[in-house]
């Protein structure tokens, strides 16, 4: 297995699997220090490879393509959580791989994270396997009267999860999904949902940047609010949290871990092994963006203290709203407020993320304020 044996400075070559939108920041931030960035994915183009160095084209899983990353590169990373662990446990033979693989394994399958997560006695809401529908009934009987079914792999954005109020509509959602293994967990009346993103180097040095409030829409992450409207028991609750289950992972890159606020408690309900679109607000807001620590860690290099230089509200820009007819990046460019971060994609579908905006000010509420006013231009109904 290859280790870092000293730090990798500018003028060197970072590896990223995957082309989308995060691959095309982390290029941005290496770029920007001085790094050679090469891009493995099986697209033609994309948002990552219009900006990067190189662009390999080629299967996750394909190894020709994998050693020729590893070959150009002193170091890689991913993108996202679904690049087969198996892919980076090949290159890690060859070059120095971050985050691990067995952290990113466990990210991939909501089954594994939940079980991790009552092993390191990390808070979670009450859960079970399905694997047939005969399990269903029972596992139903286990919830609280409403239960949230979701498939226990390749789930983002609200896809392959349903919410349930009884056995017999958890059954046919389950056929609705394939009948595949899934995951049933109580459903959580929570009174906020927060984020946090931190990351932590190869000698176990960390940082955590502001925790964000997330607000969803159709299970897409909608505008993210920092800092977060919660007391400081839970900010301080959130960042232990944080660095326990980076700790946990021996984890080295940087982690976002989405949390339920209920009550006095919080309860973690998942992990990415990456940068995460609620730390998009960094791009702006903090002195150094989660992009920047991700080039850092993937170095070996020490985390930078995080400092939140304004408030801030990030607004997703989806490609529903892209394709409004009333639609123009005209009245965001005018608001000086608004910091516009486009991913280059070639084609907007409802539900696709194009791009977002930070809207900076010295209120949070005000800022979101404006970005609802502008969501009001293309959802009256929102």
């Amino acid at each position: 297995m290859s280790k870092l044996q000293s730090p990798v400075l500018p003028g060197a070559t970072l590896g990223v699997l995957g082309g989308g939108q995060l691959g095309r920041m982390f290029s941005h931030a290496a770029t920007q220090m001085g790094y050679r960035v090469a891009v493995l994915d099986p697209a033609e183009s994309g948002p990552a490879a219009e900006v990067s160095t190189h662009h390999i084209r080629s299967a996750y899983d394909d190894e020709s393509g994998l050693l020729e990353l590893a070959q150009l590169c002193d170091a890689v990373t991913t993108e996202f959580e679904n690049v087969p662990a198996q892919s980076l446990r090949f290159l890690q033979q060859h070059v120095p791989v971050s985050p691990a693989p067995d952290a990113v394994e466990i990210a991939q399958s909501r089954i594994r994270e939940k079980t991790f997560f009552v092993q390191h006695g990390i808070p979670t809401n009450h859960h079970c396997l399905v694997v047939q529908s005969a399990d269903i009934a029972d596992a139903f009987a286990q919830m609280s009267g409403k239960a949230v079914i979701k498939t226990t792999t390749l789930g983002y954005d609200g896809k392959g999860q349903q919410v349930c109020n009884s056995a017999q509509e958890m059954l046919k959602a389950f056929e609705s999904f394939g009948a595949v293994e899934c995951l049933v967990e109580d459903f959580v009346a929570f009174d906020a949902e927060v984020s946090v993103i931190i990351a932590r180097d190869i000698h176990g040095n960390a940082e955590v940047f502001p925790v964000a409030e997330n607000q969803h829409r159709n299970g897409i992450l909608d505008v993210s609010i920092v800092p977060a409207r919660v007391n400081d028991s839970i900010t301080e609750g959130a960042r232990k949290i944080a660095h326990q289950v980076a700790d946990a992972l021996d984890y080295v890159g940087v982690l976002a871990i989405e949390m339920f606020v209920v009550g006095d408690n919080l309860l973690v309900n998942e992990i990415a092994p990456r940068p995460h679109n609620s730390g998009h607000y960094t791009l702006d807001a903090t002195n150094y963006s989660q992009f920047d620590l991700q080039v850092r860690m993937l170095c070996g290099l020490s985390p930078v203290p995080i400092e939140l230089l304004k408030p801030v509200v990030m607004l997703n820009i989806l490609g529903d709203l892209v394709l409004h007819e009333k639609f123009s990046w005209h009245t965001l460019m005018q608001d000086p407020h608004a910091h516009i971060h486009e991913y280059g994609k070639e084609s907007a579908r409802a539900g696709r993320k194009m791009a977002h905006v930070n809207f900076l000010g010295d209120d949070a509420g005000e800022l979101l304020n404006r970005a609802e006013q502008f969501k009001q231009l293309f959802y009256p109904a929102s």
